[in-house]
């Protein structure tokens, strides 16, 4: 089959190009596996794809796509179906991170599609949490193993019934159970929610540990919510040393119309660059795996 595949960049996933008028549709499966499985990040280019042949395209390779209950951010449902939303509900950057690690149940899996490009800037981000853990230092890695990270947020009647999709207190207190999340209800239906994770933790095959997590874009949105689980701050230097790795190893993608941008959620972190037109329009989907790893 006409396409060809090259490295994104020195050292961090595979670009499938078409060269020749292929049917993404008719690519072979496997190779898509077998090369995820290594890089952990793959990117369609040139392939001829329209928002439905993207859904067509990820139903192959997932299972359990999701909705976004929950999440941090508001996000737009594209053409009614929940589990296809685009993520420009702002402009500015937003710092490297795993999707959703504010929670225990994260979607393993990441599809991202190019509907529009920007008129300019506006790239996404993305590192390998394994180089990431690499190039932190010892100091750092032992104070993130002494210490987890503690998210604390306080959420209106009115904000938790919107993020989290229901208006049913029982309903949301089984949701923070799922996500082993500890849940205060106050006397007006606001809630306080708290959630503890680490920073760091192995690989799925067991062999790496891989820096994944929301720290960098929490310190940077809503620093005041992230704090270590026995209540003492993340130090600045530290943050500022993270900072320095991301940029350090980060991996711009400009955008071309059509492109999809498949992500393991275990292992890549993603972001993204600030832009200020109205033209950037990128997809996102929430899934597991139709494979095993």
């Amino acid at each position: 089959m006409n396409t060809k595949i090259q490295p994104i960049s020195d050292g961090i996933g595979q670009e499938i190009i078409n060269l020749d008028n292929v049917n993404i549709l008719e690519l072979d499966k496997e190779q898509i596996v077998s090369l995820f499985k290594s890089d952990g990040i793959l990117l369609f280019r040139r392939f001829d794809v329209d928002t439905d042949t993207f859904k067509e395209f990820t139903n192959l390779l997932s299972i359990d796509f999701r909705n976004y209950a929950g999440g941090a951010f508001s996000r737009r449902v594209i053409n009614g179906d929940q589990t296809l939303l685009s993520v420009n509900d702002f402009k500015s950057e937003i710092k490297l991170h795993g999707e959703m690690y504010y929670q225990q149940n994260i979607p393993l899996m990441l599809w991202f599609f190019c509907a529009n490009t920007p008129l300019a800037d506006g790239e996404t981000t993305v590192c390998d949490g394994r180089q990431f853990f690499n190039e932190i230092s010892s100091s750092t890695k032992e104070l993130f193993n002494k210490k987890k990270l503690k998210f604390t947020v306080s959420i209106s009647k009115e904000e938790w019934q919107k993020k989290y999709q229901t208006d049913n207190l029982n309903t949301l207190k089984e949701i923070c159970q799922k996500n082993n999340t500890h849940l205060i209800v106050n006397d007006d239906q606001s809630i306080l929610i708290e959630y503890i994770c680490p920073a760091i933790i192995p690989s799925r095959c067991g062999k790496y540990q891989v820096f994944i997590n929301s720290l960098l874009p929490t310190k940077q949105l809503s620093s005041k919510i992230l704090k270590f689980e026995d209540n003492s701050e993340i130090p600045e230097e530290v943050v500022f040393e993270l900072n320095e790795i991301a940029e350090k190893i980060t991996t711009e993608i400009s955008w071309q119309k059509g492109d999809i941008l498949m992500i393991d959620n275990t292992r890549i972190l993603h972001g993204r660059r600030a832009f200020a037109d109205d033209q950037r329009d990128i997809y996102i989907r929430l899934c597991s795996p139709a494979f095993s790893f």
